[in-house]
């Protein structure tokens, strides 16, 4: 039977768009804010659909604290309208940096049961949450893959963001040296894992600002596969670098929103 808080979370969930305007109202405002933080503890999740866009339908559990972008459907708009435009049935998604699964979902719904979706996560829990979300949608098609993407294969240290700072742990990295929030964890190139698994028609990069090793080690995919890649930047030496080695391999390149790179074979 569901704890009272998850109930709780569910309510807020389904009720999520009304709730909104309510929460500009004098004293009712203030009323919805303390049982959404006080009534609803930080690691609370439930079950819920994404209402409107693309994923509509798919099932994510989802803490209403932090999940609202997703369960409407809003989140990432340049992302989702390039995987919409762009992936067809039958094709291959890889998708670096996967966090628990919204795009990789949505990939999966384009490609269809004849496609192919490999969801790279390099956090062992977020993984977990990633494979639930792969099981509760019947994603057969869909694979994860619980390793960090990286210029060279063998062992990386991976930063694991505390709660406080990142709810869902969505801003874990790659980082120089071990810490007292690091995990070693094996990291693996795209061109050795292209070699045994189908190669993409469309790579969507999120790695918080490891884009620039994860190309890197794909240069024989990219010159021999052209997929087309959506991927966000992280700091402007990144954009630098990234456009110029995009470029040498015979990408056109273009800004999609704020901070993301489409990037075109010609």
């Amino acid at each position: 039977m569901a704890s009272v808080s998850e109930r709780l979370a569910r309510a807020l969930l389904q009720y999520s768009s009304p709730l909104r305007s309510l929460r500009q109202v004098p004293v009712i405002g203030d009323c919805l804010s303390w049982l959404g933080t006080g009534m609803v503890p930080r690691d609370t999740r439930t079950w819920a659909q994404v209402k409107d866009g693309p994923a509509a339908g798919i099932w994510l559990r989802l803490n209403p604290r932090t999940g609202l972008d997703a369960i409407r459907g809003v989140g990432e708009p340049e992302v989702q309208d390039a995987l919409v435009q762009r992936l067809r049935a039958g094709m291959t998604f890889y998708d670096l940096g996967a966090n628990i699964g919204f795009l990789s979902l949505l990939g999966a719904r384009l490609v269809g049961d004849r496609g192919r979706v490999f969801a790279f996560e390099a956090d062992p829990e977020i993984a977990g949450r990633l494979r639930e979300h792969v099981e509760r949608n019947s994603c057969a098609q869909m694979t994860v893959i619980e390793k960090a993407v990286w210029s060279e294969a063998g062992k990386v240290f991976f930063e694991r963001v505390g709660a406080a700072t990142s709810p869902d742990r969505g801003l874990g990295h790659v980082v120089a040296g071990a810490g007292a929030n690091t995990l070693e964890i094996e990291a693996i190139t795209l061109d050795e894992f292209a070699k045994t698994a189908p190669p993409p028609d469309f790579i969507k990069c999120d790695v918080e600002g490891a884009e620039v090793e994860v190309f890197r080690g794909a240069q024989k995919l990219l010159a021999e596969k052209r997929p087309v890649i959506v991927c966000e930047i992280h700091c402007e030496a990144n954009r630098s670098s990234l456009l110029k080695h995009l470029q040498n391999l015979g990408y056109v390149c273009e800004q999609s929103g704020a901070r993301q790179l489409l990037a075109l074979p010609r």
